[in-house]
């Protein structure tokens, strides 16, 4: 397999949800008139606490600074797994479970905190640029490692990037693997919704056909609507979670079955099984970006019991789609876990 360092270099943001009519403007703009800006790596999501929006430099511009904003202050690069010499980017993703041994697990080992986005067409893992001479250190044994300069894939060899890393992990290898092995992640608490979500994605010159839809599902969607009942909502065992990304030209969409129901069904697609899923959702409390080891928590009893699954990180809390048909095989894998972390 390949590993792919990709041209872009990202920041994670989060918009107060009380503060969005700030930044609807640069939103629309980044989202819909793609000829009148030059981001490349654009990511939304929607969840009860906040918006998420990742994006590349070019896109952060035109993010102005205010209250309303919370900029985490590394630098992230987007790592890509191919297999089979294809590039996964055109075609369905299979899934965070497949990279969860041969990527996740060994950086959470090496203390490497990572950002998990996954998409239709592919699943990106986020690392911190200060962070990049370790992982390659830690993967170059396992992949191939190319970085993408310029539209041009160029091969990462250790040399002097890696020297230092190498040095480190094998002058005191007893010692370092120690380290790393005490250094065991919080089992943070889950919550598993009743929504059923959908995995999509949308021809690009047809989304100007879904922008009245797209923008009232992602501004407006809270707000109570013309003839509505003031009666509570059936669904409060339900979360808010909407995720759009525009990444490279391919468009990915997260949703539930009630937003899905705002959309013309002929424009979005998804898989030919039309699978539907159900969420994990990660954190009691904001997890920070400083800790290690909360995706591999996730997805490596998920990779054990082959089952696939999705997995978007946000500002605040981690969030896995799972298989409707796994939910219980899944609930009841993490609730062992929870007992054995409880008990040692």
């Amino acid at each position: 397999m390949d590993l792919h360092i990709l041209d872009h270099r990202l920041r994670v943001t989060s918009i107060a949800k009380n503060g969005v009519v700030n930044y609807t403007h640069p939103l629309i703009k980044l989202i819909f008139l793609r000829n009148r800006t030059r981001c490349k790596f654009f990511s939304l999501t929607e969840t009860p606490e906040n918006y998420t929006v990742v994006l590349d430099e070019e896109g952060f511009k035109e993010l102005h600074p205010s209250e309303h904003l919370q900029v985490e202050s590394s630098i992230w690069l987007p790592l890509n797994v191919i297999s089979n010499g294809n590039t996964s980017s055109s075609s369905q993703a299979v899934g965070v479970t497949k990279i969860a041994k041969s990527v996740i697990a060994p950086l959470a080992q090496q203390h490497v905190s990572v950002f998990m986005l996954s998409t239709y067409q592919t699943d990106f893992i986020l690392v911190r640029e200060k962070d990049l001479s370790v992982v390659i250190g830690t993967l170059e044994e396992e992949f191939k490692i190319y970085r993408e300069v310029g539209g041009e894939s160029v091969p990462v060899h250790g040399g002097i990037l890696c020297q230092d890393v190498h040095n480190g992990l094998q002058k005191n290898g007893k010692e370092v693997s120690s380290l790393f092995a005490a250094l065991q992640p919080t089992v943070h608490p889950v919550l598993i919704p009743q929504n059923h979500f959908c995995v999509m994605s949308l021809d690009p010159d047809t989304l100007p056909s879904i922008a009245t839809t797209l923008i009232d599902v992602l501004f407006y969607s809270s707000s109570p609507k013309e003839g509505a009942q003031s009666a509570p909502s059936p669904h409060l065992d339900c979360v808010k979670f909407f995720s759009f990304s525009l990444i490279d030209g391919y468009i990915s969409l997260v949703m539930d079955t009630e937003a899905q129901r705002e959309f013309p069904a002929d424009l979005l697609f998804t898989s030919s099984s039309g699978e539907l899923w159900r969420m994990v959702r990660i954190g009691g409390q904001p997890l920070g970006f400083d800790e290690c080891g909360i995706v591999a928590q996730i997805s490596r009893p998920l990779a054990d019991s082959d089952i696939s699954a999705y997995y978007i990180s946000t500002f605040s809390f981690d969030h896995a789609l799972v298989p409707e048909e796994d939910i219980v095989s899944v609930t009841d894998m993490l609730r062992h876990q929870r007992k054995e972390a409880a008990t040692s």
